[in-house]
């Protein structure tokens, strides 16, 4: 059932045309830093009502994803408030998105955040960099726990 699932999300990630669509001057939520400083590392959330929260890194994102209310001035209430979750593949440096993505744990490359997750279009190409960087463990998004999170910040 899985499979099916990411099938559907990475076919439709083919379809649909993902933008990040920051300026010099557009700066993440979570730690305040200018994003196109390091563009591989460039997450966004776009609400429903149109407004778009980037993150200057998939950690940041996924932080705010899990606990929203942190930043109460952003106005999410739940995750029905979303409607665009997106992530810069790694690799190839395009917008995909974040729930059909693979996200390496463990290696040796950091974020401007510290250590971090980096995401991928496909499990192959999480695979070359886990086996390449030292990573420990590939997962969904959905297999990326605020615990997690909190370690990879930490504040375990």
């Amino acid at each position: 059932m899985i499979k099916i699932v990411l099938a559907i999300v990475l076919a439709t990630s083919v379809l649909f045309s993902y933008e990040m669509d920051y300026t010099k001057e557009t700066k993440g939520l979570v730690r305040h830093l200018k994003v196109y400083k390091d563009p591989r590392w460039v997450s966004k959330i776009e609400l429903k009502n149109g407004k778009k929260i980037f993150f200057s890194s998939p950690k940041s994102m996924i932080e705010f994803y899990h606990r929203p209310g942190k930043w109460f001035d952003i106005g999410v209430k739940s995750e029905d408030d979303f409607k665009e979750i997106l992530v810069t593949d790694f690799t190839t440096l395009k917008p995909i998105n974040a729930k059909g993505a693979f996200f390496v744990y463990g290696g040796d490359i950091t974020s401007p955040a510290g250590d971090d997750l980096p995401p991928f279009a496909t499990y192959e190409a999480a695979e070359n960099y886990s086996k390449k960087y030292n990573g420990k463990r590939i997962m969904h998004f959905n297999e990326i726990s605020d615990a997690l999170i909190r370690l990879l910040n930490g504040r375990i």
